[in-house]
């Protein structure tokens, strides 16, 4: 069958909404039930809609692999017997297609009963774990103010019983960025954690019409708007140069460009010196993977986006997990199939946004095939000459893949002669690589 995707669709599920045990001060996801569903009551996916998920999910895809990711709010503030049925209707509905599942949870709720689940279904569990306890602690809390620290720990240690493979995922905030080798070591040494994701946090806030603050919508937001109300133009918001303007101001946790670009480059030297091939992390082995030329794994480097859409727990499918705003609801499953509205002419056009509106210096950029731009929710800056639609953390991205180029060189080297990327270490050891 001719089909125009060459790659797999990912869909990533909702089945609480937003609904969490926690209300960390950085989550981009809370604010949508009231945002955008406060007119329902029950903000959880029925048994109905699961099945009609599950149906069309596996029937959109054109390879035999289908993977299937749980995403909050919070996965686990639904009951045990909601994924059971899951494991049930993904079986039922396969067609010989190979299933897989994975599920990131905040890690406070983990009992032995979730584990031998996880465990004899082979889930892979993400856990959203922020570094060192007064780290974690700061933002990540209670709806009552409680720190969450030690319950996470205490999940993962249970997992860990039960020889549950997890990964760590991380925001990488005001506090953590500051201080890049106490975070590696954390994960490396303390918690015995071998993959690991992390993410920087940049939100914008502005206020509604009552004074609340809210978040920013993302660039092209209002483009958006206009195509699906059939304006043909319509008035962006003023872009960001240097500092935060246009009303809109960076939340105190967001990091800085230049702190960024430090963050990656001091914790790479020690991961490139003494962990290759023993610790995974995320970002470093997508880089690689855009020096072979071959997808990166990582959405925010990839060339194009579009092909990683988010369904909530109503049927509501949206373009990307960053972009649940009303200009990009793409539509509901009840009405129009996964597969039709992922292939609908407005997910085409979110999927070129990043690539046709790249500002010219990023089409001159030396660098442009490691990064591509990065995620367009952070296209809010301008140019040197001026222009809109710059990344903020341009600077950041440009010191740390003009400072990783010898070492990414050398590990293509490496793969191209079909060796080991770890033997990049022995070349640095004997000085071969400066």
């Amino acid at each position: 069958m001719i089909t125009p995707l060459s790659k797999p669709l990912y869909v990533m599920a909702k089945p609480a909404g937003s609904h969490c045990n926690l209300a960390c001060s950085y989550c981009y996801y809370l604010e949508k039930a009231d945002r955008l569903y406060a007119d329902e009551s029950r903000h959880i996916m029925t048994d109905e809609l699961l099945e009609q998920f599950v149906r069309q999910y596996i029937e959109s895809q054109t390879t035999p692999d289908v993977l299937f990711t749980w995403h909050g709010g919070e996965t686990f503030m639904r009951p045990l017997s909601f994924y059971r049925r899951v494991v049930q209707l993904q079986q039922y509905y396969a067609q010989g297609r190979r299933i897989d599942n994975c599920i990131q949870t905040n890690g406070t709720l983990v009992t032995p009963d979730w584990c031998r689940f996880l465990h004899d279904e082979g889930w892979l569990v993400g856990v959203s774990i922020d570094g060192p306890q007064e780290w974690h602690d700061t933002y990540r809390r209670t709806r009552s103010g409680k720190p969450s620290f030690r319950e996470v720990v205490r999940g993962i240690e249970m997992m860990n019983r039960f020889g549950i493979e997890w990964n760590a995922m991380a925001v990488v905030n005001n506090l953590v960025v500051e201080d890049p080798i106490r975070f590696y070591e954390f994960f490396r040494d303390q918690l015995g954690c071998r993959f690991l994701q992390f993410a920087p946090i940049v939100e914008r806030v502005m206020k509604d019409e009552r004074g609340k603050e809210l978040l920013a919508l993302p660039p092209f937001s209002e483009d958006e708007e206009a195509q699906s109300s059939g304006q043909s133009e319509s008035k962006a918001s003023p872009p960001i140069s240097g500092g935060v303007g246009g009303g809109l101001g960076l939340t105190p946790f967001s990091i800085t460009p230049d702190a960024w670009g430090s963050f990656l480059c001091t914790l790479f030297d020690e991961w490139v010196r003494n962990d290759v091939g023993e610790m995974f992390v995320q970002i470093f082995d997508s880089t690689l993977a855009n020096w072979m030329g071959v997808p990166p794994g990582l959405c925010t480097l990839a060339p194009d986006c579009g092909h990683a859409g988010v369904i909530e727990y109503n049927g509501d499918l949206y373009s990307c997990d960053h972009f649940v705003f009303p200009p990009f609801r793409l539509g509901n499953i009840k009405h129009r199939t996964i597969y039709e509205l992922m292939n609908s002419p407005r997910q085409q056009a979110f999927a070129k946004i990043k690539r046709e509106r790249l500002p010219r210096q990023c089409r001159q950029c030396d660098v442009l095939f490691a990064c591509h731009g990065e995620c367009p929710k952070n296209r809010f800056a301008t140019t040197v000459d001026g222009e809109p639609g710059l990344n903020y953390l341009c600077r950041g991205y440009h010191r740390f893949f003009t400072h990783v180029r010898p070492y990414m060189d050398y590990m293509k080297n490496l793969l191209d002669q079909q060796k080991a990327p770890a033997l990049v270490m022995d070349a640095i050891r004997r000085g071969e690589i400066q």
